[in-house]
């Protein structure tokens, strides 16, 4: 299996076909991860617990002739500012560097309930305050294009690991300013008109409120932007401004 290779569309097909299971697409992702990440220094943990959990059901609903989502078996990674229950996240900061989450962004609960399989966390420059990823507090991470650049930033983890393989698509948060991660190691990112997707838990600290997402092509992107959007009114802002926009003008 070219875990590389794989889209989400072509891990929907193999699912179906019984090529293979969600279990080892998990597997090879998770090896796959392990063995570049000293290249890159792009996750800072990895999530293999979870991962299987995850995978398991998503067989699980498949052998009970179910739908197991838009996201079935497909690798995530998530940034590290974004928070993941019972998985460390550290803000690329030590200051943070034993906090585990009591709960999930609504965002990571989405894309998991879609079938996604959460790999790992994500390096960032640290508070996601920076523009080539080399202010973590975890080291830099590097190009997997060419290890002697820089990824961009902050989320240059995310664009690095989707960029490398060892997952398909990945969720970040922007910088103010926007980030050029993704074009830095030649992905796609998309940042979602302002209240599209819940911020709600979205960081421990955050350096801007916006999202980006980071996929390898642009079909994958629309997939997880469908799967991660959505009301919620748990997020403050959010349900402020929808609630706005259902105002009519006087």
């Amino acid at each position: 299996m070219d875990i590389a290779k794989l889209t989400i569309d072509g891990i929907k097909a193999g699912l179906k076909a019984k090529q293979f299971t969600a279990r080892e697409v998990c597997e090879a992702a998770l090896g796959f991860a392990e063995a570049e990440n000293p290249k890159t220094n792009a996750y800072l943990l990895l999530s293999a617990e979870r991962a299987r959990a995850a995978a398991d059901a998503v067989d699980a609903k498949l052998a009970r002739g179910e739908d197991a989502g838009a996201l079935a078996g497909v690798p995530v990674a998530v940034k590290d500012v974004i928070v993941t229950k019972g998985v460390r996240t550290t803000c690329g900061s030590r200051m943070l560097e034993n906090f585990v989450p009591p709960g999930d962004a609504t965002a990571v609960g989405a894309a998991e309930a879609a079938g996604g399989v959460i790999i790992g966390k994500a390096n960032c420059d640290e508070f996601a305050m920076g523009s080539s990823n080399e202010n973590s507090a975890y080291g830099p991470v590097r190009n997997p294009v060419d290890l002697e650049r820089v990824p961009g930033g902050s989320s240059g983890g995310s664009a690095a690991v989707v960029a490398q393989g060892t997952a398909v698509v990945s969720r970040a948060l922007t910088r103010a300013d926007g980030s050029a991660s993704r074009s830095f190691c030649g992905g796609v990112g998309v940042t979602p008109t302002y209240g599209r997707v819940s911020r709600r838990a979205g960081g421990v600290r955050q350096f801007a409120r916006s999202h980006r997402s980071v996929w390898a092509n642009v079909k994958d992107a629309a997939t997880l932007s469908e799967v991660i959007a959505g009301r919620d009114e748990m997020d403050a802002p959010q349900a402020r401004l929808l609630r706005c926009r259902a105002t009519p003008r006087r």
